[in-house]
């Protein structure tokens, strides 16, 4: 008898448990690997996402998209990875860790020059080498492409020579904004939709050239455990309703 109890009390349970709980216990992961750039945005459409698919739960890691694609190579279970640039995906469709032909170009950026809000110095890329300006704040250019595209820019320049003993290398382009808003560097290299964050903290003072175009490719990586829904979720990222987020966001997207 009470065992009977006791099943009739867990079959009552089960009977008012919410479905949207039991949705959430049944889901199916996808986990996207994407640049840290990307935050926000990216969080927005992964529960648009999921609003379309109450069967799925998008898992996001944000970091340097170099440093994503190790990950990959050392085995990490992921679906989709978003870099912030053409090289890194390149390499890892050449490494057959990620799916060729799969690959969708879903949002665009540029480069600018910050520095603290009350400063005045710099004001153009030349001023980095005024004497004041100690601390410079970028990307390590080998995993992080926000650095790999302010080597680029500063290169033009004919600065980076100059300044190499100036820079203080962080892991992904947000570490670089965080420097810049505390005022532990003089100046950093960021994308202008991460100074749009702290606006109110750091200022532009130039926008950078003489980089190599700044996408965002989206692709399947090949060890997927749901190509399918990998490559619906790389397919959503190029949607109208998705373009409209990147651009609220301050990014561009191809085509427009």
């Amino acid at each position: 008898m009470h065992s009977r109890r006791s099943l009739l009390l867990v079959a009552g349970l089960l009977a008012v448990a919410p479905p949207t709980s039991l949705g959430r216990q049944r889901a199916v992961q996808l986990t996207v690997s994407a640049a840290a750039s990307l935050t926000e945005v990216l969080r927005e459409l992964g529960r648009l996402f999921e609003q379309g698919r109450p069967d799925v739960q998008v898992r996001i890691n944000f970091g340097g998209s170099g440093a994503l694609l190790q990950q990959i190579a050392q085995g990490a279970p992921v679906d989709v990875l978003v870099s912030a640039d053409e090289d890194t995906v390149g390499r890892g469709v050449a490494q057959k860790l990620l799916a060729a032909g799969t690959r969708r170009d879903v949002a665009a950026n540029s480069l600018v020059l910050v520095a603290p809000a009350g400063s005045r110095t710099p004001a153009a890329p030349q001023d980095l080498l005024r004497p004041e300006v100690r601390r410079i704040a970028i990307g390590k250019p080998a995993t992080v492409p926000a650095g790999r595209y302010a080597q680029q820019a500063l290169e033009k320049a004919g600065l980076w020579s100059a300044l190499a003993d100036r820079f203080v290398y962080a892991d992904n382009v947000r570490q670089v904004l965080d420097y810049v808003s505390r005022g532990e560097v003089d100046a950093g290299i960021v994308y202008a939709t991460d100074a749009l964050l702290l606006r109110e903290r750091i200022r532009v003072a130039a926008t950078l050239e003489g980089h190599a175009p700044i996408l965002y490719p989206a692709i399947v990586v090949a060890d997927a455990r749901r190509r399918d829904l990998a490559a619906a979720f790389v397919d959503f990222l190029a949607s109208e309703p998705a373009r409209e987020r990147f651009v609220a966001a301050g990014f561009t997207v191809p085509g427009r």
